[in-house]
């Protein structure tokens, strides 16, 4: 399958990420382009290895953009952007909440747009993203969209725009929220008199390993998962009644989620 010539608006973490997935998704180093003001040492060298363009002083036509700059520069962005752009372009936007509206009155020759929503494990291919498009793409700018969106791990499509506040919450947000279940499992064991490095390490260890199941094991629920290694009566069931008691994990996941939704529909206006 052909692809559109991609350009990234913006290379920091989360567009280096997409960069290297579409490197090693096999989309051509000539058919990228990169507009980066303060390039890394790091995006340096990948140019210098894979050849890509990097800031040229006029940037060709977007067949697909990609923006993922900080949200707040897209109005001083607007005009670089909008020279990159016709109305045959498509642009995925990675701009926490930036709505499509927001897009539109700024690139007023763009009609195909996507909003996506990547989460950090992108940088190492285990990420996922939600995405909505218009509905001016076509099967070909969709599948184009896709093939770019998967370079970093999975994909799902959303329904519609306002969907993409619940999967900013649930998944864009989420990698902290497990960082933070590493946290406070290790800080358990440090109380019960473990050495902190020693818990640390099994409290990491233990999401890891449990996270990869939960890989490996894709056609078993979580819920079974759970089961197959809670004994009645034993040490896993005793801390089950406290973590999936009234005001335990789940209702507590749910105001935390419900929070994070909430706050991105604020930052969208």
């Amino acid at each position: 399958m052909s692809v559109p010539h991609l350009l990234i608006y913006g290379c920091g973490k989360m567009g280096g990420a997409m960069l290297k997935g579409a490197l090693a998704g096999g989309w051509p180093a000539a058919s990228i382009t990169v507009v980066e003001p303060f390039p890394s040492p790091d995006l340096l060298s990948l140019q210098a290895k894979a050849g890509f363009i990097l800031n040229p002083a006029e940037p060709r036509l977007a067949g697909m953009m990609l923006i993922s700059i900080k949200p707040q520069m897209l109005d001083t962005a607007a005009e670089g952007l909008s020279r990159c752009l016709d109305g045959g372009s498509v642009v995925v936007s990675i701009m926490a909440g930036k709505s499509i509206a927001d897009m539109q009155k700024r690139l007023p020759q763009v009609t195909r747009f996507v909003r996506a929503m990547p989460n950090t494990p992108a940088a190492i291919g285990r990420g996922i993203t939600g995405a909505y498009a218009t509905d001016a793409l076509s099967e070909a700018d969709r599948a184009a969209v896709t093939r770019l969106l998967q370079t970093t791990g999975r994909l799902e499509w959303v329904e519609s725009e306002g969907l993409i506040d619940a999967v900013t919450a649930v998944s864009g947000s989420g990698p902290a929220y497990v960082f933070h279940m590493v946290e406070a499992l290790a800080k358990a064991g440090e109380q019960l008199g473990l050495e902190p490095a020693i818990a640390a390490r099994l409290a990491r260890a233990t999401i890891e390993g449990a996270g990869e199941l939960l890989f490996q094991e894709a056609e078993t629920s979580p819920a079974q998962l759970r089961q197959n290694v809670t004994s009645p009566g034993g040490t896993t069931a005793a801390a089950l009644e406290i973590l999936m008691g009234e005001g335990g994990l789940t209702p507590l996941m749910t105001q935390a989620v419900a929070a994070a939704e909430a706050r991105a529909k604020a930052l969208a206006g």
